[in-house]
């Protein structure tokens, strides 16, 4: 071999040996994108078994990454479970337990509800006093990005104030005031362009972001306010979905009553279909920047939801059948969330496990991935899910708690749950019964096993109670001015009218003349 010739494989040694170094550097702070969709349901998308919505492009991200198929959020509403993935703690430890602005105390009485406790007190901001998941990024030289709804306090308590450098439409509405279409109203994202989707606009405010930061590593924090009423799309996204639902006999009956409201049973709303689908062309917008940007293969891509679909109350817009309930919930269809992880060095086509997480566990896995120090004082109630990500087993089996000592407006009552091996207990503020069921058997939560498992549901029932206890967990009380008679007449107008009306609206959107408004809802005046 010539000098020549040598030199130039030692060249080549040293230029692959420095390539190597730097992707393993480039690991070390990988690029993180986290997208949050609001209200989203556990059945809402294609690859976890809806057979209307259609979602190509969370479908795909999920057949790259791993499928959490016991992932949950830390609430059944909207603030609290946003808390959780922002402190690594479970709602009764920071104290947020309901959706910033609901009433409680003596104040529930004005929305004449009639119930039998007041709902109890809570933290209406995210405390200054936790360090968030975007500051430990920051702090860790990380470029950080906010877009969309971020509901945890009022100004002085934005998303600028805990961590991110930039925001794009964060405030303390919860909703999207004025809907999804230009002209909105939200001073944090000022209108552009009349009919633009909101959705569209948030994704491309955040793949601009990713286009301006090639050369570091950035934590961008995608937070739709879809799917999230009021419901509206476009009329040829309503033609689509009405003609799909139209393809099959639809139900003669679209709901039954749950214990307070009625609760929707079939997939077959148009409208939020459409609203579906929009929030997955905004979802494909930003993946494909990550592969304009050549960005893809070292940006992990985390995808859930906050609360499952809004079956009762609200919009009554989607069922999360076989899954008992919705949104405001205790059931399974009130807190089991879409959960995908996708880290691109180890993704070697779709993985799934089994293994139950929640929405404080994404605070220290990512730590973890990004190369930095723990900090279980602050993600007291997260795990590391590395190991999983990684094809390991996870060393620690560990109990979960929901706490929710509030009236919700989808009809869920006030109760605590807490999940260990399989069984999940839940106990109930009202009269202090407890439900038990075998999630492994009953997954649906239709029986009730409590009466057939004394010695079990005590057990849980006190490790429960003395977890929320070491806590400090907020508590309602009970209403000196309850009226049964008052509560009875409430609730049979509600089976009499509301029933019978949300029939009605079901089989009008599905009709051929249908129409909200002369522009749908503002978005006619610019194309799909």
């Amino acid at each position: 071999m010539s000098r020549y010739s040598f030199l130039i494989c030692v060249l080549g040694l040293l230029t692959i040996s420095s390539c190597k170094k730097q992707s393993a550097t480039t690991r070390s702070k990988p690029n993180i994108i986290f997208i949050l969709v609001d209200d989203l349901g556990i059945m809402d998308l294609g690859f976890s078994g809806s057979q209307f919505y259609e979602t190509p492009n969370i479908d795909k991200l999920a057949s790259q990454g791993m499928v959490f198929t016991q992932g949950y959020a830390a609430s059944r509403v909207c603030s609290p479970s946003r808390a959780s993935i922002m402190t690594g703690k479970f709602t009764a430890r920071h104290g947020i337990t309901d959706w910033i602005g609901a009433k409680s105390g003596t104040e529930w009485r004005t929305l004449n509800r009639h119930d039998k406790l007041l709902p109890a007190n809570y933290e209406h901001e995210l405390s200054a006093q936790d360090t968030t998941l975007a500051e430990a990024l920051l702090n860790a030289g990380y470029t950080t990005f906010f877009a969309g709804k971020w509901h945890l306090g009022s100004e002085g308590s934005y998303p600028q104030q805990h961590g991110f450098e930039v925001n794009k439409g964060g405030w303390e509405k919860g909703s999207p005031i004025g809907g999804y279409y230009s002209p909105w109203e939200n001073p944090s994202l000022p209108n552009l362009e009349k009919g633009e989707n909101l959705s569209m606009r948030l994704a491309r405010e955040t793949s601009n972001f990713i286009s301006s930061q090639k050369d570091a590593p950035f934590f961008a924090f995608l937070s739709f306010y879809a799917v999230h009423g009021p419901i509206q799309t476009t009329q040829h996204k309503w033609q689509k979905y009405r003609d799909k639902a139209n393809a099959k006999t639809p139900a003669n009956s679209g709901y039954i009553m749950e214990r307070v409201l009625p609760i929707r049973q079939v997939q077959d709303n148009p409208i939020y279909a459409g609203l579906v689908e929009s929030m997955d062309d905004a979802v494909g917008h930003v993946l494909q920047s990550l592969v304009e940007n050549g960005l893809e293969d070292n940006t992990i891509v985390v995808f859930t939801s906050d609360n499952g679909g809004v079956a009762s109350g609200d919009s009554f817009s989607t069922s999360n059948l076989p899954f008992r309930g919705g949104k405001g919930y205790q059931w399974e269809g009130g807190i089991r969330e879409p959960y995908v992880i996708k880290v691109p060095w180890l993704s070697d086509g779709r993985k799934t496990s089994s293994y139950p997480v929640t929405g404080t566990d994404f605070y220290p896995t990512l730590l973890d991935f990004a190369g930095l120090e723990l900090m279980p004082n602050q993600h007291q109630d997260g795990l590391s899910l590395r190991p999983l990500l990684e094809g390991k087993e996870m060393e620690v089996e560990r109990p979960l708690f929901w706490h929710y000592p509030h009236y919700g407006n989808q009809g869920g009552n006030p109760s605590s749950i807490i999940l260990e091996k399989g069984w999940k207990l839940i106990h109930y503020w009202e009269d202090g019964h407890d439900e038990l069921y075998n999630l492994i058997a009953d997954p649906g939560e239709r029986v009730d096993v409590a009466s057939q498992q004394p010695e079990r549901t005590g057990e849980m029932a006190n490790k429960l109670l003395n977890w929320l206890a070491s806590v400090g967990a907020n508590m309602p009380e009970s209403d000196p001015e309850y009226d049964l008679l008052l509560a009875k007449e409430r609730h049979e107008k509600i089976v009499k009218e509301k029933l019978p009306s949300l029939e009605k609206q079901r089989l009008e959107v599905l009709t051929e003349g249908f129409a909200p408004n002369e522009d749908w809802w503002g978005s006619k005046v610019t194309k799909e």
